[in-house]
C-alpha cells in the first residue's frame, strides 16, 4: 500500500583517508580537506553534507572528521568525495586547488569492508593519488532482553469473577519518572499466570543501562480498560540476566495495602523470572557485510490486458522519446538491487504470452531475452533491453498467473537456507490476478524462505486483490494455513504518477516505497531461522553459470 512502508534504517560512519595525493604547493605540501557531498532523496543536485577538518602538509591524510549518514536501503545514495588544497582562509570552494574527487553510492561503501580508488581530476590526468573509504555501522547497544515470567498466587479482589492478570515494564528517566517499553498479553483467567516469552532491544528496554531501574507493574485486565493493579516490583536487567532463581523471586507489593495492614501484610503474589537472555542484535548491514549476496529475479506480465505494444494506449509501448512504466518501474528497482549484486546478471522472466515459433502454447515462465538456458540479462541496462526486444517476439495473450513464477523463484530460495543468499522476486504486472488461489498457496510456502516479493502494479487498473497479499491489514492465509512471515510488498505506480512530477521522480519514490521493507523482511528470516552474519569479508565476483541449470523449471 503507497505510503504506508516503513523505513528501516542504520547509521554508518565513513571514515576518510588518502595516499599519494598531488602537491601543488611550491614550498610546501598540501593541505588537503574532504568535502562530502550527496544528492539529496529524488534531486540531481550536489548538495554539501559535511567536510573533514584540513590536515597541514600532508599527502597522505588519515582524517579523523568522521562522515555519520543514514542508509536506507531502498534509496540509491549518491556521494561525492572531493579532496582540495586548502589555500587560505577563504570559504569559497574555487579559491582552493581541486585535486581530484570520486563518486559511488552509499550501497557500494556499505558492501565492502573498505574501498581505495583513485581519485579523478578532468584538468589533470595524471596521478591524483587514491582516496581510502572505511565505512562502519555505529554500534548502539545492539543486543536485545529474551525473558519468561510466571507468576504465582496473584491476589484477586473479585468474589464473583477470575482475573486476567498482565505485566507493564517501564523504565526509569532521569528525571524520576517512567516510560512504558513493554506490555505482556493478559493470562486468561487464572492466578498462577505463564505470560509468554518476548524480546526487546536492550536500548528501548533499559536505554542500554543494565542497572537502570525497572518498575513491573502487575495488573488485572478489565475489557473496559480500567485495570485493576495487583502490585508493583523493581528490578534491573543486571539482575534478571543472573537467570531463575531466589534472587529473580519477585514479591508483587501493593503499597496501599500496605499501608492499611502493616506487618500483616506480606504481598499480592509472586511474579518469578522463568527464562532470561541477553542476545546479539543483528542489522541487515552485518549480513551484507558478512558476504550475504541478493539474487534479484524480475517477473514481467506479458498478457494481452497491456494492449497492443505497437498502439501509443498499450502500457507495452516503446516510446522512442520516454520509457513506459513498465520500463521506469524496472530502471527505478533495479538500479538500487543492482548495487548489492556481485555479477550484475538478473534473471528476467514473463508470464501470459503465447510463445514462436507457432504461438500456440501459453507461457507463465520464460525466458524475456529469448535465450532458452540462460536468463540472465546483465545489469538494469541489459534488462530493459530484453524486455524491449521480447515484444517483437511474443504474442500477448493470458491469463494473468503469478504463481508458477512465485514457485520457479522459491525452488532457488529452498535450496540457499543456510542465510548466506537471498532473494527477491519484482513482478511488474498490470491486471487482477487469475490464480488467486494458487499465489496465495504458493506465497505461504515461500514465506518460511530467504525470499521477498514486491509487486508493482502498473496502468488504471484496480488492485484490490494485491492489497491482501501484501498482508499488512490481515496476515495472509491459505488452506488455513497462514504466512510465517509477511514477505509481500505491493504498490501502484499510479499513486507515484499523481500530483505531477517530472517521471524520475515518480521512480524514485517508488523505489524507496517497494524496497522500504525488504530489510526487515531479510532479518525476520534470519531470526526465525538462527542465521548470524559471518564477519566482515570482501566479496568475491562470481559470474553466473552458462546455462540456467541449477534447478528445473
Amino acid at each position: 500500500m503507497a505510503g504506508t512502508a516503513i523505513t528501516p534504517t542504520s547509521l554508518v560512519e565513513i571514515t576518510v583517508s588518502c595516499r599519494n595525493l598531488r602537491d601543488t604547493d611550491v614550498f610546501s605540501k598540501s593541505d588537503p580537506v574532504c568535502i562530502v557531498y550527496h544528492q539529496p532523496f529524488g534531486s540531481a543536485q550536489w548538495v554539501e553534507l559535511k567536510r573533514t577538518e584540513c590536515i597541514q602538509n600532508s599527502l597522505n591524510p588519515d582524517f579523523a572528521t568522521k562522515i555519520p549518514i543514514t542508509y536506507r536501503f531502498e534509496e540509491q545514495q549518491r556521494l561525492k568525495f572531493s579532496v582540495l588544497d586548502i589555500d587560505s582562509n577563504s570559504p569559497t570552494i574555487v579559491n582552493h586547488d581541486f585535486l581530484g574527487d570520486y563518486e559511488c553510492s552509499l550501497a557500494e561503501l556499505v558492501s565492502c569492508m573498505k574501498v581505495q580508488k583513485p581519485l579523478k581530476n578532468k584538468e589533470y590526468t595524471g596521478d591524483n593519488g587514491t582516496i581510502i573509504l572505511t565505512t562502519e555501522e555505529l554500534s548502539s547497544c545492539k543486543e536485545e532482553l529474551f525473558v519468561q515470567f510466571v507468576g504465582r498466587k496473584l491476589e484477586n479482589k473479585s468474589w464473583f469473577s477470575s482475573i486476567s492478570p498482565f505485566l507493564e515494564f517501564s523504565k526509569a528517566n532521569e528525571d524520576g519518572t517512567y516510560t512504558l517499553v513493554h506490555r505482556t498479553e493478559h493470562a486468561h483467567s487464572t492466578v498462577d499466570p505463564t505470560w509468554k516469552d518476548f524480546s526487546v532491544p536492550l536500548r528501548t528496554f533499559c536505554s542500554g543501562d543494565y542497572d537502570r531501574s525497572i518498575k513491573v507493574e502487575c495488573k488485572a485486565y478489565k475489557s473496559g480498560g480500567n485495570h485493576k493493579p495487583i502490585g508493583v516490583f523493581h528490578t534491573t536487567v543486571r539482575k534478571l540476566t543472573e537467570g531463575p532463581g531466589q534472587a529473580n523471586t519477585y514479591w508483587v507489593v501493593n503499597e496501599e495495602k500496605k499501608k492499611r495492614k502493616g506487618s500483616s501484610y506480606k504481598n499480592s503474589g509472586e511474579v518469578v523470572l522463568n527464562k532470561c537472555q541477553v542476545r546479539q542484535v543483528f542489522s541487515f548491514v552485518d549480513y551484507i557485510k558478512g558476504g550475504m549476496e541478493i539474487n534479484a529475479f524480475i517477473g514481467i506480465d506479458f498478457t494481452a490486458s497491456n494492449g497492443n505494444p505497437q498502439t501509443p494506449q498499450s502500457l507495452h509501448f516503446v516510446n522512442p522519446t520516454a520509457p513506459n512504466q513498465y520500463a521506469q518501474a524496472i530502471q527505478s528497482v533495479g538500479q538500487i538491487i543492482e548495487d548489492y549484486d556481485t555479477d550484475k546478471h538478473f534473471p528476467v522472466l514473463g508470464f501470459g504470452a503465447r510463445m514462436p515459433p507457432d504461438y500456440t502454447q501459453v507461457s507463465h515462465e520464460f525466458f524475456v531475452n529469448g535465450d532458452p538456458s540462460n536468463p540472465y540479462c546483465f545489469r538494469v541496462q541489459g534488462v530493459i533491453e530484453a524486455y524491449y526486444g521480447s515484444l517483437s517476439r511474443v504474442q500477448l495473450y493470458g491469463p494473468t498467473n503469478f504463481a508458477p513464477i512465485i514457485n520457479h523463484v522459491a525452488r532457488f530460495a529452498a535450496s540457499n537456507k543456510a542465510g548466506d543468499k537471498y532473494f527477491i522476486l519484482l513482478i511488474l504486472t498490470d491486471g487482477i490476478i487469475t490464480d488467486m488461489q494458487q499465489t496465495k498457496e504458493a506465497i505461504v510456502n515461500a514465506s518460511t524462505l530467504p525470499l521477498s516479493i514486491i509487486i508493482v502494479g502498473v496502468g488504471g487498473a484496480e488492485f484490490d486483490a494485491m492489497e491482501e497479499l501484501d498482508g499488512d491489514a490481515v496476515r495472509l492465509s491459505s488452506n488455513g494455513r497462514y504466512a510465517s512471515r509477511d514477505i509481500v510488498q505491493f504498490v501502484s505506480f499510479r499513486d507515484f504518477l499523481k500530483g505531477g512530477g517530472d517521471q524520475q521522480s515518480a521512480g524514485l519514490r517508488l523505489a524507496r516505497e517497494v524496497l522500504a521493507e525488504v530489510p526487515d523482511q531479510v532479518l525476520s528470516y534470519m531470526k526465525a531461522n538462527n542465521v548470524q552474519p559471518q564477519p566482515p569479508r570482501v566479496q568475491d565476483v562470481n559470474l553466473p553459470p552458462t546455462h540456467y541449470l541449477d534447478l528445473d523449471m
